[in-house]
């Protein structure tokens, strides 16, 4: 698949008409290419490419009833299922899908595509970006698929969907937060605000679990966090001439001031950035191995 045409046009671009999904479907008789079928539910399953995990309750009632007032008003997108051959996959639309089986239709328009199991999770994972439809987690997940699926760079991502550098980085960084922490993003216990406080924090759960208690806002939540960092932070030693030197070395790489804090066989290094634009570029740096000038 060409990366250009199916990240940059999007779902339209990939079906080859940006007006179909857009008009009342109709039943035609053949499978021609973007023409609007109806198929049995009966024959149509779940993709396995779907990257969202969680289908909101109240979202899909709504749903639910404009289905049962006005039909499926925009056609499922589909590929003939390569592991059960008379069945179709849903490659785009299973939430219409979900709200169609509970509104007791027994026939719904699809559009049949021939995709690859490659293309298949492609178009999934951008469909459901470009609508807005997933969770925090969830497009965090996505943006970490393809990035390591599809060798796409942070610069391909953030040209074609039109988010920053440093927003895709932020939300891949949510990735790293503990289980217990995860389920209260999910839950929207916690902000995508909340949740990027607590990545600093030296115990996220235990402070996750005080700002949802007292109803804490992102810049409290930031602040406690700072302050229990200090308490819990060890008595500062004197630097080997080696971690120095390691110091100076990035330091120079990504032309900013860093820090390495080593102890035992740990340690972390702070990088000190005054802007999302520097870290932008300090980012840039890393990508590239220092070849940015």
């Amino acid at each position: 698949m060409d990366k250009g045409l199916g990240l940059g046009r999007g779902l339209s671009a990939l079906m080859g008409d940006d007006d179909i999904v857009q008009t009342p479907v109709r039943l035609d008789t053949e499978n021609k290419s973007n023409v609007v079928l109806y198929k049995e539910m009966s024959q149509i399953v779940p993709g396995i490419f779907q990257p969202r995990r969680v289908f909101a309750t109240e979202a899909l009632a709504d749903l639910v009833v404009s289905i049962k007032e006005k039909g499926v008003l925009q056609p499922l997108l589909v590929r003939k299922n390569p592991r059960q051959p008379e069945t179709f996959e849903i490659i785009a639309g299973e939430r219409r899908f979900r709200a169609s089986k509970m509104a007791g239709l027994t026939r719904v328009p699809v559009i049949i595509k021939d995709f690859s199991d490659k293309e298949a999770l492609e178009v999934a994972i951008i469909e459901n970006l470009q609508r807005e439809d997933l969770n925090p987690l969830e497009e965090a997940e996505a943006y970490k698929r393809l990035l390591k699926e599809f060798d796409y760079t942070q610069d391909d991502l953030s040209r074609v969907l039109g988010k920053s550098r440093s927003h895709l980085a932020n939300m891949m960084r949510l990735l790293e937060l503990p289980p217990e922490v995860k389920l209260m993003l999910e839950k929207k216990e916690l902000t995508v605000g909340h949740a990027r406080a607590l990545l600093t924090a030296e115990n996220p759960v235990s402070l996750a679990c005080e700002v949802v208690k007292k109803g804490l806002s992102v810049r409290q939540t930031e602040k406690l966090a700072s302050e229990k960092n200090k308490k819990t932070s060890p008595v500062v030693q004197e630097k080997s001439a080696h971690i120095s030197s390691l110091e100076t070395q990035i330091s120079q790489l990504l032309k900013t001031k860093i820090s390495i804090n080593w102890k035992a066989n740990s340690g972390k290094l702070v990088v000190n950035c005054q802007s999302l634009e520097q870290l932008d570029v300090i980012l840039q740096r890393l990508s590239v191995g220092g070849a940015v000038s």
